[in-house]
């Protein structure tokens, strides 16, 4: 199954949600899943960005769904990336 990673970085009203829900990170992954993707791994980052999450989704269509529904809610804004293991970018390389 194609692996996707989303960068996203909280909005003030994401910021005001955590503070009052941090359970709210786990809600919301289970809504994306209800969406057809899995929640492979996920990371609290310190810097640019406040969380990169790695998902398996059947295709580019599912994940585009997944990502402009999670941006439209107002609370983050996400960058989507395509992903390879870097076997598959090596076997491709032949």
């Amino acid at each position: 199954m194609p692996k996707y990673v989303i960068l996203s970085k909280l909005t003030d009203e994401g910021r005001k949600t955590i503070k009052n829900n941090p359970k709210r990170i786990k809600e919301v992954n289970e809504e994306m899943e209800k969406m057809g993707v899995k929640v492979e791994k996920q990371y609290a980052l310190l810097g640019d960005y406040d969380f990169v999450t790695i998902f398996d989704a059947p295709d580019k269509k599912v994940m585009t769904k997944v990502a402009v529904e999670m941006g439209s809610r107002g609370t983050i804004d996400t960058v989507t990336m395509a992903a390879m293991s870097v076997d598959e970018f090596i076997e491709a390389m032949k």
